[in-house]
């Protein structure tokens, strides 16, 4: 199987990882805000599929595991006085969700798939900013690289145990569109977000006010 840098269209550009480096407090805060968001996916797909036994032994783990990563940001945040403010979402998560086609059963294949997606390109930045930070973030970033490899190659043998022949062209058309929302230009700032736009302020205004006032309580 293929890794996650393989099976994704394109690197994570070079301008996103500038960003990154210059706004620890928007990374951290939206990187928190993914892990419960995977780990929230992960359970409604227990709830909604019970009769799938391998799909139950697979994402529990994996529900907790994410859980774990949310934790772990959290006390990072800390260690960096970055203070958990509300962060409005990228337009990624949206936008992948919205090539889930709606019938059973393609849909849960559709949703493994998409969630396999995102977790190869959570993996793939998670390397980059690995070799971006040089201190206990670039650590941190650096043993998160293997779990999020287990997680992408979980959602995609689980869709492959419950998909059909639309497989193939499903995956290819949520790849393209990762792609493109990677490489297109991106009014915010995210860990989902594209390639940031010459618009895009050093820092979320809206953001550096939110932290500013709750650092001062």
């Amino acid at each position: 199987m293929s890794t996650a840098s393989e099976l994704l269209l394109c690197p994570t550009p070079s301008s996103w990882l500038a960003a990154a480096r210059r706004d620890r407090a928007t990374l951290l805060i939206d990187h928190a805000n993914c892990e419960k968001k995977a780990a929230g996916n992960a359970l409604s797909l227990l709830y909604r599929y019970v009769e799938h036994a391998e799909l139950l032994t697979a994402l529990s783990p994996l529900a907790r595991e994410e859980l774990l990563h949310f934790e772990q940001v959290v006390v990072l945040m800390r260690a960096h006085s970055v203070p958990y403010v509300h962060l409005t979402p990228s337009r990624y998560a949206q936008s992948m969700k919205s090539l889930v086609r709606a019938h059973e059963p393609v849909r849960l294949m559709d949703t493994l798939l998409m969630a396999a997606v995102v977790e190869a390109r959570s993996c793939e930045r998670f390397a980059c900013l690995a070799g971006l930070f040089d201190d206990d973030l670039g650590r941190y970033y650096g043993r998160l690289v293997a779990a999020e490899e287990r997680h992408f190659r979980d959602y995609l043998e689980l869709a492959r145990r419950y998909g059909d022949t639309s497989f193939a062209a499903k995956l290819d058309e949520l790849l393209q569109r990762d792609s493109e929302l990677i490489e297109l230009p991106d009014t915010q700032f995210r860990f989902h977000s594209g390639v940031p736009d010459s618009a895009l302020l050093p820092r979320d205004k809206a953001l550096e006010s939110d932290v500013r006032i709750a650092g001062a309580q």
